[in-house]
């Protein structure tokens, strides 16, 4: 870590998958022993725009995901939102459904109202009419003895 985090929450462990941890690994090996994940040619910390501008904008443009001028879409900081809402949504539609309570742990937000409030439209709703219409059912319908 070259900083703490903006809140304890911050300071947590984040799941990763095996490919995930074993491609780090050989990246780790194959690289110097700074300790570093992506070291400078120095060996020093790369900084977040050097990381935009020589990694991530190119494999965007590689990729064709531009504007229209040409230039990348995405910062890196998108790719935070889609992890939320890969999280979030329905396994059905390609998502994990995590609670609520697991993302904002995820996410590393110090309240789960963080989350709540910038990612709670995201969370899969029913159709409400059908809901309201079982309910009226459930609690209108005479019980008969």
């Amino acid at each position: 870590m070259l900083g703490q985090p903006k809140s304890r929450a911050g300071q947590r462990t984040i799941p990763l998958g095996p490919m995930v941890v074993n491609t780090l690994k050989a990246w780790r090996l194959a690289t110097t022993s700074t300790g570093l994940v992506f070291p400078t040619r120095t060996g020093k910390a790369t900084d977040h725009s050097n990381l935009l501008r020589r990694v991530f904008g190119p494999a965007q443009i590689a990729a064709g995901v531009v504007t229209t001028s040409g230039k990348p879409k995405y910062s890196f900081h998108a790719l935070r939102h889609f992890y939320a809402s890969w999280c979030i949504n329905r396994r059905i539609d390609g998502g994990l459904e995590l609670p609520l309570k697991v993302v904002s742990t995820r996410l590393g937000h110090a309240s789960i109202q963080i989350t709540a409030d910038r990612y709670g439209h995201l969370f899969p709703r029913g159709d409400d009419g059908a809901e309201l219409v079982a309910a009226e059912r459930t609690l209108l319908t005479p019980i008969n003895n």
